[in-house]
């Protein structure tokens, strides 16, 4: 499996939102800026992060985003499918449709993929946000990001 931008600039925006929303909400120009992340693409992502109801937008002069939920009640994997969709390797005919594939009787690979599936998500789901905030904090007192720390 490999995470487009989207999953890996998404999640890296996450962590700086649940790190600097606590007392006020932080704009998008302020995580671009400590994220080398451009304005308009975090515009994108946050759109798909509040559609999925990870976030939220604060209107007016102190306005900006915020989490719209705890940071321990946000997994990574609810970060990654909200950007990326589903995070299966290979979607396999025979675990999603009634008739299955023509090779489903015989065929052995279904169980791999099947169980690369469940590891994935297991372990997406098993990190939580304030864990990343927490290491981000340790790794990175001051904050920033510099492009030899993050260039990914």
């Amino acid at each position: 499996m490999k995470l487009s931008t989207k999953g890996r600039y998404g999640l890296r925006a996450m962590i700086d939102l649940a790190r600097y929303s606590e007392e006020e909400p932080v704009s998008i120009g302020s995580v671009a800026l400590r994220q080398n992340i451009s304005e308009r693409y975090l515009e994108q992502l946050f759109a798909l992060l509040k559609k999925a109801d990870l976030v939220k937008s604060i209107r007016g002069a102190s306005g900006g985003y915020v989490l719209a939920k705890k940071a321990e009640e946000i997994s990574v994997g609810d970060i990654l499918r909200a950007l990326e969709g589903s995070l299966e390797p290979v979607k396999c005919a025979a675990f999603y449709s009634e008739e299955g594939c023509m090779a489903s009787d015989g065929c052995v690979t279904k169980y791999v993929w099947q169980k690369i599936n469940d590891s994935i998500n297991q372990t997406v789901n098993e990190i939580m946000l304030d864990e990343l905030v927490r290491e981000s904090r340790d790794l990175n007192p001051e904050g920033e990001c510099t492009s030899h720390k993050c260039n990914q």
